[in-house]
């Protein structure tokens, strides 16, 4: 979407390329923000469509190695490891730093299409200027602050989700296949021979995965412990790991 949405706005889009295993180190962002010079700098932590995490280190760098805005999209930062800092507590002496949270990942309410910004006042006082102006109904945000309140609820299945999506990534490579390590609610598998045939083949058992276009990956979202069970039975069904 980053790239639609500056297509639409006239603005010139650049992708930086990442290390090996889908990751950014801090040599390398400073390395991508020198060769590009942008003006706005967009690090999605934890990645999409790869679940890979990003360090606070790689933000530091990022920050320091520009003049212009750093934006952290963290919309699966509930799936983080719940013991490391995240991208908000960088926030207090860098007012050029946005990070971004929405309640569509670990709420379930990508229905409600809620998020919100963390950044310097005078980031936000800007913000305010240029937003849409329809951008939330006052039925969404009464909703979502009924949310919040319910927060324990609301995240309740976080922690299953985090339990199935490592085992997931546990039990993958006895089946043939490698999968990424993951900070979101899903997991990037490569090793597949032909992805459209097993997407194929595992739909055919009712069980549906994301086929990315990335050569010889699927990608699985951690569901219950029962749905990890279907998938994990059905992949071993179908087969198709490369050989």
């Amino acid at each position: 979407m980053h790239s639609i949405l500056a297509g639409a706005t006239g603005t010139t889009w650049v992708e930086g390329r990442r290390d090996a295993g889908f990751e950014i180190s801090p040599d390398t962002v400073v390395r991508e923000i020198e060769r590009i010079s942008p003006d706005l700098v967009f690090l999605c932590g934890p990645n999409n469509p790869t679940g890979t995490g990003l360090g606070l280190d790689t933000i530091r760098a990022a920050y320091d190695a520009t003049d212009g805005i750093v934006f952290v999209d963290a919309a699966y930062a509930e799936f983080m490891p719940t013991d490391e800092e995240n991208a908000l507590s960088l926030l207090p002496g860098r007012e050029r730093l946005i990070v971004s949270r929405t309640m569509s990942k670990a709420f379930a309410f990508a229905g409600a299409r809620v998020g919100y910004m963390a950044a310097d006042p005078a980031v936000v006082d800007a913000l305010r200027l240029v937003r849409l102006p329809y951008h939330l109904s006052a039925l969404t945000q009464a909703a979502a602050i009924a949310a919040l309140a319910h927060a324990g609820e609301m995240l309740a299945m976080v922690d299953e989700i985090k339990a199935q999506r490592d085992r997931i990534g546990r039990e993958l490579p006895a089946l043939g296949f490698s999968p990424w390590p993951s900070e979101a609610n899903f997991v990037l598998f490569g090793g597949v021979a032909d992805p459209d045939r097993t997407w194929a083949d595992l739909l055919e058992r009712d069980v549906l995965v994301r086929n990315l276009s990335i050569p010889n990956t699927l990608r699985v979202s951690a569901g219950t412990e029962a749905e990890t069970s279907e998938f994990l039975s059905a992949l071993a069904g179908v087969g198709g790991a490369a050989a």
